[in-house]
C-alpha cells in the first residue's frame, strides 16, 4: 500500500474547511432542519470526495473508513473552538445558536480542542498504520478510554444538568456518532496484542523485587494517595458536609458545584472507575503475570487524559467567575491536576514499552 491512500485521508480531513465556511454563509433560515440537512450535504460532499482521492486500493479494514470520517469531524470541533475563542469567524455562527446548549459550555469547548487536536492525531496515527499494514491497536485502545469518558460524561451531564430540557433533535445524530464509535472500541479490543517478550528477560524482570524495581516503587507510592484523592473528589461532588470537602470546594475547585452538572459527572466517573483501576494496578505490579495491565493501562491513561480539558474549562472565561478557580488557589489547583493527568501517562508508557513482568512465559514444547 503506498503513501497516496493516507495522504487522501489528509486532505480529505481538510475539506470540512470551506464546506463549514461555504455552507454558513448560504444558511440563512433560522431552523434545526437546515443544519441537519447542511451537515447530510456536508457528508455527501465527503462521500463524494473519498471515491475521487480514494479510488485506487484501499486498505479492507473498516475502521479505516470510520476513522477518516472522524478525522473530518475532529477538524469541525477545532473550527468550533477556534470561533468560540473569536480567532476565526463565519464557520459555524448559525450552527451555535441551534445545536445543544452543551457546546457553548466551558466544558463542551475543552472537549471540541481536544478531539480537534489529540483525537484528530490519533486518527492520523491509525489510518497511517492501517495504510501500512501495522498494529494500531495501542493507539486504539488509547483512544478508546478517552472516547468513553466523553461519552460517560456527556450523556449523564445532558440528563442530569441544567441543559436537561433543551436538548435538540441533533443530539439523536450525537448518538449514532457514539453507537459507531462504540463498535469501533470492540473491534479494536478483539486485535491480537502484539506485546510480546523473550521467556528470559520474562523470567528475569519477573524474579526482581520491588527494591530492584525502584520505577514501580515509586508508581505503588504514587497509587495510594491517587486512590485517596479520586474518592475525596468524588465524595465532593456528591455534596458531602464534611467540613473539608466543603473547604475545598470552596477554595480550589468550585467548579465541580458548576449547574452544567459536566464536572460532577467526570469526578463520580473517577471515582468509580478510576478508584478499582488503582487498586488493581497495585496489585499488577506487586503479583507478576498480569497480563490483562498493559491493555487496561492503556484505556485508563486515555479516559484520564480528559483531565487536561477539566482543568482547561475550571480557568476558562465561559465557565462563570462564581465557579473558576481563585486566583491565589490556581498554583496548587495546576500542581494537583497535572500530576493527577501525567502520572497515569507514564505509568501507560512503562506497562508498554516494558512489559515483561506482566507477560506468562509461553509453555516450553518438549521435544519427542
Amino acid at each position: 500500500m503506498n503513501t497516496s491512500t493516507g495522504t487522501g485521508v489528509f486532505v480529505l480531513s481538510l475539506i470540512p474547511i470551506p464546506i463549514s465556511y461555504l455552507l454558513n454563509s448560504l444558511t440563512y433560515t433560522n431552523s434545526t432542519e437546515a443544519v441537519f440537512l447542511s451537515g447530510c450535504a456536508a457528508v455527501l460532499i465527503l462521500c463524494l470526495s473519498a471515491i475521487f482521492f480514494l479510488k485506487k486500493k484501499t486498505p479492507k479494514d473498516p475502521l479505516f473508513y470510520v476513522y477518516s470520517l472522524y478525522a473530518s469531524i475532529s477538524v469541525v470541533n477545532l473550527i468550533s473552538g477556534l470561533e468560540q475563542d473569536s480567532i476565526i469567524d463565519g464557520f459555524m455562527t448559525f450552527y451555535f445558536k441551534e445545536a445543544n446548549p452543551y457546546i457553548n459550555t466551558a466544558h463542551g469547548h475543552m472537549i471540541s480542542y481536544w478531539d480537534g487536536c489529540v483525537h484528530y492525531l490519533m486518527y492520523l496515527f491509525m489510518v497511517t498504520d492501517i495504510t501500512w499494514g501495522a498494529s494500531y491497536r495501542a493507539v486504539g485502545l488509547y483512544w478508546a478510554g478517552s472516547f468513553l469518558m466523553c461519552v460517560i460524561v456527556y450523556i449523564p451531564g445532558n440528563v442530569v444538568g441544567k441543559y436537561g430540557t433543551q436538548m435538540s433533535p441533533l443530539f439523536l445524530m450525537y448518538m449514532l456518532y457514539i453507537g459507531v464509535s462504540v463498535w469501533a472500541c470492540f473491534q479494536v479490543s478483539r486485535q491480537p496484542s502484539t506485546q510480546e517478550a523473550e521467556p528470559m528477560t520474562i523470567q528475569d524482570s519477573q524474579t526482581k523485587s520491588l527494591v530492584q524495581r525502584p520505577v514501580d516503587a515509586l508508581f505503588i507510592i504514587y497509587l495510594i494517595p491517587a486512590t485517596a484523592f479520586c474518592v475525596f473528589r468524588g465524595l465532593v461532588a456528591l455534596d458531602c458536609p464534611i467540613k473539608w470537602c466543603q473547604e475545598y470546594t470552596q477554595q480550589y475547585e468550585p467548579y465541580l458545584k458548576d449547574p452544567s452538572a459536566y464536572p460532577k459527572v467526570q469526578m463520580l466517573v473517577s471515582m468509580l472507575y478510576s478508584g478499582p483501576y488503582y487498586i488493581l494496578a497495585l496489585y499488577a505490579l506487586l503479583v507478576p503475570g498480569c497480563a490483562w495491565m498493559p491493555d487496561l493501562t492503556l484505556v485508563h491513561s486515555g479516559a484520564l487524559a480528559q483531565a487536561f480539558s477539566h482543568i482547561g474549562a475550571s480557568l476558562h472565561t465561559r465557565t462563570p467567575f462564581s465557579y473558576r478557580v481563585p486566583s491565589n488557589s490556581q498554583p496548587v489547583f495546576l500542581l494537583i491536576n497535572v500530576i493527577y493527568a501525567l502520572v497515569p501517562q507514564a505509568l501507560c508508557y512503562r506497562c508498554v514499552a516494558r512489559p515483561a513482568f506482566f507477560l506468562r512465559p509461553s509453555p516450553v514444547k518438549k521435544s519427542e
